[in-house]
């Protein structure tokens, strides 16, 4: 007996692989990479009638044929035989596609189980299966679950467990495909998937409620419509629902502010400066502007995600990256990147070609992160929505920012295909999840959890130690100005073209630690010698931007600039990683900013010829 035994879960992607794998595993778990390579791992372990269990998630995949990073990283490990039991996890309302893999694993491996995942979908459909003779015929336990709430997967523990004690004996029936060439391979495990399933597959609606909605919010005439209704919706929705709590956590870090300096009457001006004006002042910023929009914005995007609306948004935005020469899964990259442009980076693995991977990777900063969102809602809010009447407006006026960030991604694909990146774009199989009730409380925790704290934590680190360099660089006396002023004066001119300043552009490189900090960082630099309780309100945050000269044009191009600049530290490490390149990571830096800066030149210009007020 050994003293842990190690289950391989292996799937196609949207098949519930893991809320299977969260069902065994719960909290204990942790992710990495495969020794040697880039592709992701996780592992969770878990115990059943004693016995120890370390569950590895193999990546999602189609097939165990093909040279792909995640496909041969999972094929080296089944047929390593470091896993006693492969766990195949099964979409039961599509088991013919889901075979395909479940075939080439048992071929592999001698301890096979099928899970066969999303059954209360399936009888929802009146999709209905013969898992008796399935078993039969593919020679290997299966199991019936409903993972997203736990239904079969005490009944895969037992089974595990009779594997383990050797009381139950598997015996794959097995196609032989090592001695066959790639093409031949594949025939042979789609027929034979396809003859099984015709034999123990039963269907009993011919159209059911998923085709109907799909023929809605799939189709040319009312897909994209509905995806901007929808997305307008939750734009309007944080910025309305952002106000209030906004203002409730400025007044509670006022009189915190004021506890603060009371305590430190007494000691020196610059240890009081630096703890409070400085380190505590940026930080109360960063979490009383970004918490509430993240709070309310990230739980209503994770809702998009979790009912299955989220993979049909690229579904239809497909088409679109076609014709920037680019590669499909771009799609799934850019939406990766609206929580996280690291994260973003990093899901370009995905696509098999380098060319297309690297324009997938160059443009992901285009698309605004869980970092930019808040500061931009902020903007609207204060220079266009400063009244309830005008949030429809300002809601509208994010899902534009949306649309233009998606339109230059388009465009600079399309410039890189045809300058630095040539080549034709590959083709590729987008699968859609089916829709699913949402789970609320899943929903807020993974949204708060994972997005929202995760993002305000790295923020606050940040923003601590910024805001000490900041409160010293503008106290700090250099040849009659601080540091801080001399440093804005120096791009000065850049920023007055641009229609900004040279205070702007200096927060924006100051925050390249952290997107989130630029706005604290002009803000606390306004506010010097202001107390905290005196900006407690959006219309107190205009106020003080429009007596450090800010107009509407000036909004506008800080608002562009943060929607296009140079990616945050962490991008630019992750950038360099997944390249491996010190030159890629440099057109990454130059690529957005060159573009922020012309667009911001433009709308400057416009303005000028316009007459508008700068």
């Amino acid at each position: 007996m050994k003293d842990e035994y190690i289950i391989a879960l292996a799937g196609n992607p949207n098949t519930g692989k893991s809320t299977v794998f969260n069902a065994f595993t719960g909290l204990n778990q942790h992710t990495g990479n495969w020794s040697g390579k880039t592709v992701v791992n996780a592992e969770g372990f878990f115990k059943a009638d004693g016995i120890s269990f370390k569950m590895v998630d193999l990546p999602g995949v189609y097939s165990l044929l093909s040279d792909i990073a995640e496909e041969h990283a999972a094929k080296e490990f089944i047929c390593s035989k470091q896993a006693d039991i492969v766990l195949v996890v099964a979409d039961a309302t599509c088991l013919e596609r889901n075979l395909n893999l479940c075939i080439q694993t048992a071929d592999l491996a001698d301890n096979v189980i099928l899970c066969l995942n999303l059954m209360d979908e399936a009888k929802k459909r009146e999709i209905f299966i013969d898992t008796n003779m399935l078993s039969k015929l593919l020679g290997i336990s299966v199991i019936e679950t409903c993972a997203r709430s736990g239904e079969g997967i005490d009944e895969i523990k037992h089974e595990m467990v009779n594997i383990i004690n050797g009381e139950k004996k598997c015996v794959p029936i097995k196609t032989n495909l090592i001695g066959m060439s790639f093409e031949e391979s594949c025939i042979e495990t789609l027929k034979r998937a396809k003859n099984i399933a015709d034999a123990v597959v039963s269907n009993g609606k011919a159209k059911d409620f998923q085709s109907m909605a799909d023929s809605i919010v799939l189709s040319k005439k009312f897909g994209i419509p509905i995806m901007l209704l929808l997305l307008g919706l939750i734009f309007w929705i944080t910025i309305v629902g952002a106000n209030y709590p906004s203002s409730l956590l400025m007044n509670m870090f006022a009189a915190t502010n004021e506890m603060l300096k009371e305590l430190l009457e007494n000691t020196p001006y610059w240890v009081s400066g630096i703890l409070v004006d400085g380190m505590f002042k940026t930080a109360s910023w960063v979490v009383a502007v970004m918490l509430p929009p993240m709070a309310i914005f990230f739980p209503l995007f994770t809702f998009l995600e979790d009912v299955g609306f989220l993979p049909r948004i690229a579904f239809n935005l497909d088409g679109l990256f076609k014709r920037a020469d680019a590669h499909g899964k771009q799609v799934l990259t850019m939406m990766m990147g609206f929580g996280c442009n690291a994260a973003g980076v990093t899901s370009a693995r995905i696509i098999e070609t380098p060319r297309e991977r690297i324009i997938a990777i160059l443009t992901n900063n285009f698309v605004p992160c869980n970092g930019r969102f808040p500061t931009i809602i902020l903007l609207v809010s204060v220079f266009i929505a400063r009244g309830t009447s005008s949030s429809v407006m300002a809601g509208a006026m994010v899902l534009l920012l949306i649309i233009i960030s998606v339109g230059i991604t388009l465009i600079c694909s399309k410039i890189l295909s045809k300058t630095i990146l040539k080549g034709v774009p590959s083709s590729f199989v987008l699968e859609l999840p089916p829709y699913r009730r949402p789970q609320i409380l899943q929903i807020l925790v993974h949204s708060m959890l994972d997005r929202t704290l995760f993002v305000l934590g790295r923020a606050v680190t940040v923003a601590v130690p910024a805001g000490a360099v900041i409160w010293i660089m503008q106290n700090v006396v250099f040849g009659g100005s601080s540091l801080l002023l001399n440093f804005s004066r120096f791009l000065e001119p850049l920023g007055l073209i641009m229609g900004m300043n040279g205070m702007i552009l200096a927060a924006f490189i100051l925050g390249i630690p952290a997107n989130e900090i630029v706005l604290p960082i002009l803000l606390m630099y306004y506010s010097n010698g202001t107390a905290l309780t005196d900006i407690s309100s959006n219309a107190e945050i205009f106020r003080i931007f429009t007596q450090n000269g800010w107009t509407m044009v000036t909004a506008i191009c800080v608002t562009m600039f943060s929607l296009n600049h140079f990616p945050c530290a962490t991008t630019l490490m992750t950038i360099k990683k997944e390249t491996g390149s010190t030159k890629w990571t440099l057109i990454a830096f130059a690529l957005p900013t060159i573009v922020g800066i012309v667009i911001c030149i433009i709308i400057n210009l416009i303005a000028h010829i316009m007459g508008m007020v700068l």
